[in-house]
Formats: structure tokens, C-alpha cells, sequence
């Protein structure tokens, strides 16, 4: 049977035994194991108690972090004209319109966060098999089919997080570095888990939340007491 690495044996002994404990618990748990060589992300999940293949129980949205999340986020815009270039101006990383479309349609996909005009749509919508199973395809549900293209992309760019629920139930995304001050994350697990909450859509029945699991990106997870995450 093959054996832990000392990192991960010794982060998962200060692990043992910890759980359902507070958000500041849990961070301060995170922080003192994350010794990767790298700037590691604070990762949630969390599992809902919906089923997303029924239309009326799916959970999508988006979120301003109050500390933003640390990653630098390259935006794509599908604009054209005076929108193009407040794109531009804002900050969007690509900017087109049908030579956008053939980039993307040809593999480039050099982006995070997909943004468009709506009269961009009809464009934008021969890329629905290739930006879709990305979760990058712009939705107006979620602010990213818009005519306000610099406040999109300023958003984008200051730390907006997207969630959408998968199909077994969980949402997962990264809200943070670890090298960010303990309060700071906190805040962000908090605004995060309110966004959710407030995301209940009107087919869900019985607990909502049931589980939210933090980690770090190499490190083991610990499991949240809701109650501290909600403010409850």
C-alpha cells in the first residue's frame, strides 16, 4: 500500500479528529498545513440538497468577494464598435466579434471569463458545444450578457466568482489565496455562502445546505459547521 508524503501525513494528523468546526476554525486549520511551494487557493464545496437536472431546482449566480480571490482572471469580450472598445478600456484581455468566434472555433481558448453584447448572441451561440462544457458560455441570468460591458468586466477582474450546482449536487469554486489574512478569508467563505443561500431555488425541499467542506489546493479538507457559515 503506498505510503503519505511527510507533508500530507502531518497535515492530515493536525486534521484528525476536527470537525463541523467554525469558519475562523477551519482557516486557521488550512493555513498552518498549506506548505506548498506555491500560493495555494482556499477551495470550497459544497453539497445542496437539490437535483439540478429538474429546471426548477438549479442553483446558479455570482458573487463580488469582499477580498477578491487572488487569481488573475483574462477576459474575453464579444463586442463590437464603441462597445469594443469600452471593453478595451476596462481592461478585457481579447476583444472581437466574428474573428473572435474563428479563434475559439479553431481551439484557442485563452480565457477565463466569456462576456458579450447581446446583439453578439446569434455569434456567440455557434460557440454554445465549445464554451458550454467550460461553463464559459456569457448567460444574462448571471450578468454576463450585457451593454454594460465595463462594469462586466471590472467585475471580472476585482474578484466575481461564478457558481453553478453540478449535477450531483455540488458547488465547488476557489475564494481566496492562503497567504490572504485569516478575517480576510473568512469574510470571502461567508459572502460566498451567502450568494448560495440567497440562490435557493424554489424547487429545493428540506435541507438546503448539507455539507461545506474547505481545503487548500494540496491539502486535506475539514468540514464546516454550517450554522458558522450561514451566521446562524
Amino acid at each position: 500500500m503506498a505510503k503519505y508524503g511527510k507533508r500530507t501525513t502531518t497535515a492530515r494528523a493536525a486534521f484528525a479528529g476536527k470537525s463541523m468546526v467554525t469558519v475562523e476554525e477551519a482557516v486557521a486549520l488550512i493555513k498552518s498545513v498549506a506548505t506548498a511551494k506555491f500560493d495555494e487557493s482556499l477551495e470550497i464545496a459544497m453539497n445542496l440538497g437539490v437535483d439540478p437536472r429538474h429546471a426548477d431546482q438549479m442553483v446558479r449566480g455570482t458573487v463580488n468577494l469582499p477580498n477578491g480571490t487572488g487569481k488573475s482572471v483574462r477576459v474575453a469580450v464579444f463586442a463590437r464598435g464603441p462597445k469594443a472598445e469600452e471593453a478595451l478600456a476596462a481592461g478585457a484581455d481579447v476583444v472581437g466579434a466574428e474573428d473572435l468566434m474563428e479563434i475559439v472555433q479553431g481551439g484557442k481558448i485563452d480565457f477565463d471569463r466569456c462576456i458579450a453584447t447581446p446583439d453578439m448572441m446569434p455569434v456567440v451561440g455557434r460557440l454554445g458545444k465549445v464554451l458550454g462544457p467550460r461553463n464559459l458560455m456569457p448567460n444574462p441570468k448571471i450578468g454576463t450578457v450585457t451593454m454594460d460591458v465595463k462594469e462586466a468586466v471590472e467585475a471580472a477582474k476585482g474578484g466575481q466568482v461564478q457558481f453553478k450546482v453540478e449535477k450531483a449536487g455540488v458547488i465547488h469554486a476557489g475564494i481566496g489565496k492562503v497567504s490572504f489574512d485569516d478575517a480576510k478569508l473568512a469574510e470571502n467563505v461567508r459572502s460566498f455562502v451567502d450568494a448560495v443561500s440567497k440562490a435557493k431555488p424554489s424547487g429545493s425541499k428540506g435541507a438546503y445546505m448539507k455539507k461545506i467542506v474547505l481545503s487548500s489546493t494540496m491539502g486535506p479538507s475539514v468540514t464546516l459547521n454550517v450554522d458558522s457559515a450561514t451566521g446562524q
